[in-house]
């Protein structure tokens, strides 16, 4: 009985005992199994290289990744989904400092729905601030004529824009412009001032005719010729000098109706294409100009247009000297170039039509920036996403007009296609709205955005012809349907509200979808956070000149 007791425990100590040593061979220090086993190798696990390289940058993202800290509540200047990429107003980031971007995973597919704002910093737009350190207009030395006429024309204009203040002056000595400034901030006003001035001290003031103008302000589309030329009219009226506009799209015959309408002009306001035809048929001489004005000039000098304003230019007797504008017997023309975006490689284009060193060259402090007196909002969506965010956005916006006035809104499409695609889902929604697209007849064209202006209608959608140059104090909200495929074009579009003398507060809502469109919003947003100039766009502007008698 005895010797079975011992067998028994010795069989169950045998598992028990080779357990106890399969732990404690498990749980020694490597270190001193290789000691005891040195001649038997152990397994090696080898990370794959890439691996090995994302865990690297991760954990040196970690370690130079420093997100702003918001110590104490107070303003931002971009408010996120995520609060943590928040960064408060008085947070300036340096030159080489890494910034915390909203937008920085958006190229993956998780990142939809996830957006961001740059938030209003300052109520009112950059060109009016600090009004009363800048005089008058009476300062800048226009003729009490010209004032008079300017009061009865825009009484509500009282001050100039520091714009204004600076390009009047030289314009008045006679030198050549070129005024590169932020969008909304008085530059049609700027040119057409001192233009109609020297029309009154010009020696052909008696001999006037529609076939040979005094004075030429060129335009990149109908829309923007017919708002000049308003402008234009209005100041001309009270000083007995006589505005015409000529638009494109027109015929041979109506072309020659349109002409023969206007037995005298002073001032032509025309579009490229027009005044081409106009030239080639001998309609219009140049030969008389005292004046020449390329308004929106980036877009003139586009390869959409370069070729005919080089030949537009070529007929039009442009000065090399202030000298050259007082001559009695052979008076040239003065030039003056305005524009809101000067992209890299212009100035390659401007020395084509006259000498760089004979310009003056008058800039914004904010020009090529993101607006610091708008909000601009940015929405990682689907392209199945955009139209129903589109409806809700605009069906919010009807419902708040219903209870306040506000007011209008302007959706930008990139293509004539997706803009009557647009308004056949808002007319089936019993959303009204006004088109506006390229492809459409002149004649459906004209008037669409005056009609737009005057309350007609409180929604306009519209490709790029309506971002340019056009006035629209009116324009609470503008939309970017699709993404805008340049930095300068997101510059004219977001211009639309914000404006000088605008009684509403702009807001721009753009909805991002592509790859391509991300990149875009993480240049606008590190330029935001930074408080600099958009890429790309400095570089095309020389600095100023100094102004000459």
């Amino acid at each position: 009985m005895r010797l079975f007791c011992i067998k028994r425990n010795m069989a169950l100590a045998g598992p028990t005992r080779l357990l106890s040593l399969a732990v404690r061979l498990l749980l020694e220090p490597r270190r001193n199994i290789v000691l005891r086993g040195s001649d038997q190798s152990l397994p090696v696990v080898r990370i794959p290289r890439a691996l090995q390289r994302r865990q690297e940058q991760r954990r040196s993202d970690r370690g130079s990744f420093q997100r702003p800290v918001l110590v104490q509540p107070g303003p931002l200047l971009v408010s996120a989904k995520r609060p943590e990429l928040n960064q408060p107003a008085r947070l300036t980031l340096g030159r080489w400092e890494r910034a915390p971007l909203a937008s920085r995973g958006w190229k993956h597919r998780r990142s939809r729905q996830d957006h961001f704002s740059i938030e209003r910093v300052q109520q009112e737009a950059p060109a009016m601030r600090n009004l009363s350190s800048r005089g008058n207009f009476v300062d800048l030395g226009l003729e009490p004529r010209v004032l008079l006429a300017l009061q009865k024309a825009v009484p509500e204009i009282v001050q100039p824009t520091s714009v204004q203040s600076k390009t009047i002056p030289p314009l008045l000595r006679g030198r050549h412009i070129l005024c590169a400034a932020e969008t909304g901030s008085g530059k049609t006003l700027s040119y057409l001032l001192p233009l109609f001035q020297r029309l009154l001290k010009g020696p052909e003031l008696d001999s006037r005719s529609s076939t040979a103008p005094r004075g030429l302000v060129l335009v990149p589309s109908r829309e923007l010729a017919e708002q000049v030329q308003a402008v234009a009219q209005s100041l001309g009226r009270y000083l007995d000098l006589q505005v015409i506009e000529l638009g494109g799209g027109l015929g041979m015959n109506r072309l020659k109706l349109q002409l023969g309408k206007w037995p005298s002009a002073d001032v032509l306001v025309a579009t490229p294409g027009a005044l081409w035809k106009a030239l080639k048929s001998q309609l219009i001489s140049l030969h008389h100009l005292n004046f020449i004005v390329l308004d929106e000039v980036d877009t003139l000098l586009d390869e959409s247009f370069v070729e005919l304003v080089d030949y537009i230019l070529g007929k039009s007797p442009i000065a090399e000297s202030p000298a050259e504008l007082e001559d009695p017997f052979n008076p040239k023309a003065q030039l003056v170039m305005v524009g809101a975006t000067f992209p890299e490689g212009l100035n390659q284009l401007l020395s084509k039509v006259t000498s760089p060193d004979s310009l003056t060259t008058i800039t914004s402090s904010k020009l090529h920036c993101i607006m610091p007196h708008v909000r601009q909002t940015f929405m990682r969506l689907k392209g199945t996403e955009k139209v129903t965010e589109l409806i809700q956005i605009l069906k919010q916006h009807d419902k708040a007009n219903k209870a306040e006035p506000s007011g209008t809104v302007l959706v930008f499409c990139n293509s004539a296609s997706t803009v009557n695609w647009l308004g056949y889902i808002l007319d089936d929604h019993k959303i009204q709205h006004l088109r506006l697209q390229g492809q459409m007849p002149a004649s459906m064209r004209a008037g669409i955005f005056q009609s737009f202006q005057k309350g007609s209608q409180n929604i306009l959608v519209c490709t790029d012809i309506a971002s340019r140059g056009l006035d629209s104090i009116h324009v609470e909200m503008v939309v970017n349907y699709d993404f805008p495929p340049t930095l300068q074009d997101y510059i004219h579009r977001a211009g639309r509200v914000g404006r000088v003398g605008s009684e509403v507060p702009g807001t721009v809502t753009s909805f991002v979808t592509h790859p391509w469109d991300v990149s875009l919003v993480q240049k606008i947003e590190l330029a935001a956070r930074r408080r600099r100039s958009l890429p790309g766009l400095t570089s095309s502007v020389r600095d100023p000149l100094p102004q000459q008698d």
